[in-house]
């Protein structure tokens, strides 16, 4: 790989995705980075499950109820680094090693600044949130004690996302993976010994995830400090470099937005949830947590498509940009619909896994049986917005998903569970919006033009 004469140092684990069969090329790619996202699943279902078996259903609705607020919280600083790896990736593909550098420590950089912000905000706003979602009372003192341990350690969380961002761009997929299967499996002993062993209740849950998080991280600091590869960390790099963090700005905050904006009308969502009470907030978190595993395929294949766009862009082959876009889209759509089938089908013994009160039961059951099996769809827009930032796109997938998924989404909720006060009313805002938005993107990407690297004329459209 060269570009204005500089080479790009390569290390062993790295893969470039710019030769060879795209198909082979992707899944070799593709399946460590689903792995790793089931393994990250694992922290939130491992927390739920021995806290509804241990500590019973208001502890499972304070922990269940945790992904949306979360993510609220911790999305705009996630989109930003996946808007970093997509011009990680360009640079790698196109191998400029210098431009390559800049990136990588303006990264690290924004990441620790974002991490500590962040790890205040969700201290101090916490209570605050909550009341403004409605928890009920019976259980707001078990969430308050969750979210607040969680914050307390949220820059290992936003780390760990900066770093493995980095190592997926440049090809390395494998070693994400093994840091979090460690980190999970450190959790569920720590879940235990915490819960089960220790009976420091839920606080205990939040501090197991966050301590195993701060491995996974540690052990990705330590892979980038360790490498001689252009992409390497070197503390005394670590800085803000003014036009590189224009750049990443241009880049990530569209995706950071998109997340933070999507991520509160999720935190709506589940306010109106909150409204038909602790049964309810528990069966409703416990099937987000299986929704989770759900949705790996997607968020597997939208990622691998980001960075496999992106490298293949810079390196000037748009041939296997569209056939990377082809397989892509196919594979993924296929996959998230049979496991919206299998999840319709087993849905009662997959949420009774978690609680075993009926209430807590019929509620996750109707919610899973409502939505999944419409997975398809957004597999469609997940990837599609990942091809569109790897394209260097990524205004379009956020005025899409802001205002489909935001605006319509919570339009659509609070008009009409007025008129009709059920929750499936809610169940159902998300098949109609995810539809909405893939019918938004095909059209939009049926038009779309692959860049030139440099500046120059698109090629022909993809």
């Amino acid at each position: 790989m060269r570009s204005e004469g500089v080479d790009v140092p390569v290390a062993e684990k790295d893969v470039s995705l710019t030769r060879g069969s795209v198909m082979r090329g992707m899944l070799l790619f593709a399946v460590p980075i689903f792995f790793s996202n089931l393994f990250q699943q694992l922290y939130n279902a491992v927390d739920s499950l021995i806290v509804g078996n241990f500590l019973g259903g208001e502890a499972l609705a304070a922990v269940g109820s945790s992904g949306s607020l979360i993510f609220l919280l911790t999305g705009f600083v996630n989109g930003v680094s996946l808007g970093a790896g997509v011009l990680v990736a360009r640079h790698y593909g196109s191998g400029n090693a210098e431009a390559l550098r800049r990136v990588v420590h303006t990264t690290v950089a924004l990441g620790l600044t974002a991490g500590a912000v962040l790890s205040a905000a969700g201290v101090l706003l916490t209570p605050q949130i909550l009341r403004w979602m409605g928890t009920p009372p019976e259980v707001l003192g078990d969430s308050i004690v969750y979210f607040r341990v969680y914050f307390i350690g949220s820059l290992s969380v936003v780390m760990y996302n900066v770093e493995a961002s980095i190592l997926q761009s440049v090809g390395d997929s494998r070693s994400p993976m093994i840091y979090l299967i460690v980190a999970s499996l450190l959790n569920v002993v720590l879940d235990l010994w915490f819960i089960a062993g220790l009976h420091m209740g839920v606080g205990g849950a939040a501090l197991a995830t966050i301590l195993s998080q701060t491995v996974s991280a540690l052990l990705a600091f330590r892979r980038l400090t360790c490498t001689e590869a252009a992409y390497g960390v070197r503390w005394r790099q670590v800085r803000f470099h003014p036009a590189t963090l224009r750049a990443v700005i241009a880049q990530g905050v569209p995706s950071g937005l998109q997340n933070s904006v999507v991520s509160l009308a999720n935190v709506i969502v589940q306010a109106n949830i909150n409204a038909f009470g602790a049964q309810a907030m528990a069966g409703c978190g416990a099937y987000s947590k299986l929704e989770g595993f759900a949705f790996l395929p997607v968020t597997c294949f939208s990622m691998a498509l980001a960075t496999f766009v992106s490298q293949n862009v810079g390196a000037g082959r748009p041939d296997r940009v569209r056939s990377s876009m082809r397989f892509g889209l196919a594979a993924s759509c296929l996959l998230a619909e049979g496991i919206g089938v299998g999840m319709f089908a087993l849905a009662p013994q997959l949420i009774g896994l978690f609680n075993s009160e009926p209430g807590v039961i019929a509620f996750g059951v109707q919610q899973a049986r409502t939505v999944a099996q419409f997975y398809c769809m957004l597999a469609l827009s997940h990837c599609c917005a990942g091809i569109l930032r790897g394209l260097g796109r990524p205004v379009v997938p956020m005025a899409i998903m802001l205002s489909i998924w935001c605006a319509v989404r919570i339009a659509y909720i609070t008009v009409t569970v007025q008129l009709i006060p059920l929750i499936a009313v809610i169940f159902w805002a998300y098949p109609l919006t995810w539809g909405i938005s893939s019918l938004l993107f095909a059209g939009y990407l049926r038009h779309c033009a692959i860049p030139v690297p440099g500046g120059g004329a698109p090629v022909q459209r993809v």
